[in-house]
């Protein structure tokens, strides 16, 4: 059965047009004018875009299913736009080998959205020794970080360099050099001092940042860095960047829109690791995403069950739901055009994470339809109680944004309706 968006503006990589887009038996049937089929799905006023790809979820299973599952975070990505994700590997036990690999991919295979696995860099994400990442690579790993855990061993990491460049697979690093971080809660300035707090100050990621650049600079290697929050880390990627290095980054949504002065309500929802920091950073932070610097919004969506949130600040976990708010946060927080913005949601992620030709478009007759239709200009409150996750730590409750995802289509299959969730795929 064939399906039309009708109505709609088409945004992707070769630049917008008015255009109607039949999906049929998986893929594009057409891309044009007064075009019809069995079902027609309303994309008037609204932008027809490539799905969104999350270069950083953590779906929590296996391990923590109290605070999140493979099911319910694929149902959270559709409800954002998001026709794929790529789930971290601090599990428990941790992505680091082919069982688990194949136990996410099982769990992932029947739902709403497509789900990759990373893989850690190391055996159990204890910086010691590499994990296997070639048989990982064999089930179609192509991403390869420690998250949670920057890899403090440079030794270590240039080995890690060379083996994934020769597997042709990514590296992607947390940076944070653990000695300067050890025992902070929140960004180490103004704000920690007032609070009481202890800190992590700027240059536990910026000093790995630059050993990164150094080390990618040495081996030839690709490195990818997430969740970038300071100007330093920024400007020093700019310049890599311009010196031809093979660096790419990626920024949270919560690091273009929160600042370190959240934390003064002492609510451990806005604790989250790096830290949220200064508004000179965030500046920086939507001045890279702006100029090219930085290539991606990630969501690092990280959720934690209730009465873990609901420990006293130093004693919370760190991390926040963005799944479901990413779109919205991104239109109404950055002054970009909408094109640049789904780029940065979609096609440019799903080149780093090697799902060209998959997802990230173009929109085109014979390509997969993997797809989001969204509307750019309505607004709405943010409800933590309206989420299709399983936790509820979303920073940004009673907050009025712009840009909402009305239909999303993965594999074909209409997943999302006008903001209702359908069936599961088969």
């Amino acid at each position: 059965m064939s399906a039309v968006l009708k109505g709609g503006l088409v945004v992707d990589q070769n630049g917008e047009r008015a255009a109607d887009v039949v999906v049929d038996g998986g893929r594009i049937a057409a891309v044009g004018p007064d075009l019809s089929g069995d079902v027609v799905l309303d994309a008037a006023g609204c932008v027809v875009a490539p799905g969104f790809v999350d270069l950083h979820t953590h779906l929590r299973q296996p391990g923590a299913e109290e605070a999140e599952t493979i099911e319910t975070g694929s149902w959270a990505a559709v409800r954002g736009g998001f026709s794929a994700v790529v789930a971290m590997p601090n599990t428990s036990p941790p992505i680091d080998c082919a069982a688990v690999v194949q136990e996410v991919l099982a769990l992932g295979r029947p739902g709403p959205c497509d789900v990759y696995a990373s893989g850690a860099i190391t055996v159990g994400r204890k910086g010691e020794r590499l994990a296997p990442m070639a048989e990982m690579a064999a089930l179609g790993v192509r991403l390869f970080t420690d998250d949670g855990n920057g890899v403090q061993d440079a030794g270590l990491m240039r080995r890690a360099m060379e083996y994934a460049a020769g597997l042709g697979v990514l590296l992607a690093q947390h940076c944070e050099v653990d000695s300067l971080a050890a025992g902070g809660h929140m960004h180490e300035g103004e704000w920690s001092s007032r609070l009481g707090i202890p800190g992590v100050p700027a240059e536990a990621e910026e000093l790995m940042v630059m050993r990164d650049i150094a080390l990618s600079r040495f081996t030839g290697a690709p490195v990818h860095f997430q969740h970038l929050s300071t100007r330093g880390a920024i400007a020093m990627v700019r310049a890599a960047r311009g010196a031809g290095l093979p660096i790419t980054a990626e920024a949270a949504t919560h690091h273009f829109t929160l600042t370190d002065e959240a934390c003064a309500s002492y609510d451990p929802v806005f604790k989250v690791n790096p830290p949220l920091r200064p508004d000179d950073d965030r500046a920086a932070v939507c001045d890279g995403l702006a100029d090219g610097a930085v290539d991606a919004i990630a969501t690092d969506h990280a959720p934690h069950a209730p009465e873990a949130k609901d420990a006293p600040f130093d004693e919370a976990p760190p991390g926040m739901l963005g799944l479901e708010t990413a779109l919205a946060l991104a239109l109404t927080e950055l002054d970009l055009p909408v094109a640049q913005v789904v780029g940065l949601l979609s096609w440019r992620p799903a080149a780093i994470a090697g799902l060209q030709g998959i997802h990230g478009g173009p929109i085109a007759p014979g390509a997969p339809a993997n797809l989001c239709v969204f509307d750019p200009h309505e607004t709405w409150t943010v409800d933590p109680a309206d989420s299709a996750s399983r936790s509820r730590n979303n920073p940004y409750a009673g907050r009025r944004v712009r840009g909402r995802v009305r239909h999303t289509i993965v594999g074909g299959k209409a997943v999302l309706i006008d903001q209702e969730m359908r069936e599961l795929r088969p």
